[in-house]
């Protein structure tokens, strides 16, 4: 049975509700980059065929409704906070910033928001568990917040073609883990992170040998 993606925004729009943003984020797996998050305020009753979570599509037709979604939303912003925070905060709360920078970068304030499972007490809003496949305006958030990180991972890879990032993204695949272990770890990973601490630590004990 096909969900629908609307119940959440036309219960907003039965109370007249109307400029509604939907957030996500991106990118709370990897060990190297940032954390991303959107925001999006879709038009009242949009509708775009296939559009759903977007661990759910095809990188293809990821792109493609990410440039149907920044061509026909009202507004959509990016929020981004980098690994040295992650390592500060913790990555739940760099999540939760990134949400909050992507609905700060609206050229238009909401009146509400619906989250993705996050609380965020800034603003009316629901957080809804699984909000990427049952909010259209979370699923069209997802979808920028993805194909946006995944672009970022991509100029990294150029910059670092040894390491793999164009294929794994940053998530820690066995592949990874050995590629780090090889050439080193970069001053974007982050280090709070138990595979990168476990690395740092032995090649801190090769060193210490080899005195």
């Amino acid at each position: 049975m096909e969900t629908n993606l609307l119940k959440y925004e036309n219960e907003l729009y039965k109370q007249g509700i109307k400029l509604i943003a939907g957030t996500d984020e991106v990118g709370r797996g990897p060990l190297v980059g940032p954390v991303v998050a959107a925001a999006v305020i879709l038009p009242v009753n949009y509708k775009l065929d296939g559009l759903t979570d977007s661990k759910k599509l095809s990188e293809k037709k990821r792109n493609i409704f990410y440039n149907c979604i920044i061509k026909d939303a009202i507004s959509y912003g990016i929020g981004i906070v980098d690994a040295k925070i992650i390592d500060e905060i913790n990555i739940y709360e760099a999540s939760r910033l990134a949400m909050y920078r992507a609905i700060e970068n609206l050229d238009i304030k909401p009146d509400y928001v619906l989250s993705d499972a996050m609380p965020l007490p800034k603003y009316k809003h629901t957080a809804i568990i699984h909000g990427d496949a049952l909010s259209l305006s979370i699923a069209a958030a997802s979808v920028i917040a993805k194909v946006t990180r995944d672009n970022m991972m991509y100029e990294l890879d150029k910059l670092y073609p040894l390491y793999g990032f164009k294929e794994h993204k940053g998530y820690p695949t066995k592949k990874h883990l050995e590629n780090i272990k090889k050439y080193g770890i970069l001053d974007n990973y982050r280090f709070s992170y138990k595979p990168v601490k476990e690395i740092m630590e032995m090649r801190k004990n090769e060193e210490i040998i080899k005195q």
